[in-house]
């Protein structure tokens, strides 16, 4: 993946983590500092790991690997 391609990426999914209503997708009300899902929330939801999801959004993982 290109540097620019990775920073689009991870600009494109934190402004739709962002525009998300926590409570409307069924998670606890709690006091949040920003808007949004975090990170951990949208991992669980898509079923990865925060940890990838966290790289898939600051641009720094390539292509997954094939399951073999």
């Amino acid at each position: 993946m290109r540097m620019e391609t990775g920073k689009r990426l991870g600009t494109y999914l934190k402004d739709r983590r962002t525009r998300l209503d926590p409570i409307a997708l069924g998670f606890p009300p709690a006091r949040r500092r920003t808007s949004g899902l975090r990170r951990e929330e949208v991992a669980q939801r898509a079923n990865i790991s925060p940890t990838w999801y966290t790289w898939l959004e600051q641009g720094r993982v390539g292509r997954p690997r094939r399951r073999c």
